[in-house]
């Protein structure tokens, strides 16, 4: 790929961060309600304010926060912030910022969404290049089928489903949480690390089950269309083996396009992989999320529904800008 084409993509990433920026930051104030008084009227529901002392903190408040500032400049203060990576301070937990609290859970979803996505890309496609082959078993075909059936589930129904039938009544596996209570974490404990792995599970099977179908689909799908291309029957009249043409011509070739399916898929696998992890109360950005929900912290919520659609925009264009290495037909001048 050329140096143009680089920069265009980088340029691209930077107007979306701008765009995505931008309506965070006008979508709240769309809204009549200010996010420092709605959370200290829910703490004056509790007693213990007077009302005159509530405006004088709630002005306070404003001051420090920029709300009291004309509009234009609340929006250049935000995105000279964004650049210096400061999403805002949480009204919840303050004075802990925004950035701490998805750093601390970023590496639980990091984890549960990349083994996810890696299982269920392979095992999908894998499956669905069987069942495009002629020359694969009978019954290896028809192992595809029941995941093609679970692709009208739902990641978060999976989710309900393996908990009700897995968790509750069959007490294979825990119920929820990262690991389980009165556990010391110690990641240098083979126990503690055995312990997440097996809370670990039922999200991640939620997760894979609900996905892994699109892949069987979309991959027998490729393969049988490169069935006929001249490549495969030239492999095939060269005589060589069956294995090594589904592996070199068959599968190689159709895997390409999967990979660019895998980085349109990036946005729905992270809102699914953050509404499972709030399910089973994992400690990542969909626990961070959910709790700034319920308390109306506001700032938290646009800071992680912004962090996301940063990180899931930088994904796809680091794909986009990798995928000439994989397919070398590939050239743009």
């Amino acid at each position: 790929m050329s140096i143009k084409k680089v920069i265009q993509r980088l340029l691209f990433l930077v107007v979306v961060i701008w765009a995505a920026s931008t309506i965070t930051f006008f979508i709240p104030r769309i809204s009549p309600k200010n996010p420092i008084r709605e959370r200290f009227n829910q703490l004056a529901m509790t007693g213990g304010f007077n009302p005159a002392d509530l405006e004088v903190i709630i002005a306070s408040y404003n001051q420090k926060f920029g709300l009291d500032k004309p509009l234009i400049q609340q929006y250049f203060d935000y995105v000279s912030s964004i650049a210096r990576l400061d999403l805002g301070v949480s009204f919840n937990k303050y004075p802990r910022t925004v950035m701490e609290l998805i750093m601390d859970s970023l590496p639980w979803s990091i984890a549960l969404l990349f083994v996810t996505s890696i299982l269920s890309f392979i095992i999908g496609n894998l499956l669905g290049a069987v069942a495009a082959w002629p020359r694969s078993p009978k019954w290896l075909r028809m192992v595809a089928t029941p995941f093609v059936l679970l692709m009208g589930v739902p990641p978060v129904i999976m989710g309900v489903l393996l908990l009700f039938f897995v968790a509750f009544r069959l007490k294979f596996l825990p119920l929820g949480n990262a690991y389980s209570t009165g556990m010391i974490p110690d990641w240098s404990s083979w126990a503690f690390i055995w312990d997440v792995i097996k809370h670990q599970i039922l999200p991640g099977l939620a997760l894979i089950l609900g996905t892994v179908g699109a892949w069987v689909l979309s991959m027998r799908g490729m393969g049988v269309t490169i069935q006929g291309e001249d490549y495969v029957l030239f492999a095939e009249h060269k005589g060589l083996g069956g294995f090594a043409v589904f592996k070199d011509y068959y599968l190689r070739n159709a895997l390409l396009p999967q990979v660019t399916g895998l980085a349109l898929a990036l946005g729905t696998l992270v809102t699914s992989a953050i509404v499972v992890e709030s399910q089973f109360g994992l400690p990542g950005l969909g626990r961070v999320l959910s709790q700034a929900i319920q308390a109306n912290d506001f700032l938290v919520i646009y800071g992680v529904t912004l962090f996301i659609t940063i990180a899931v925009a930088t994904l796809m264009v680091l794909v986009e800008l990798f995928y000439p290495l994989l397919d070398p037909r590939i050239r743009q001048e």
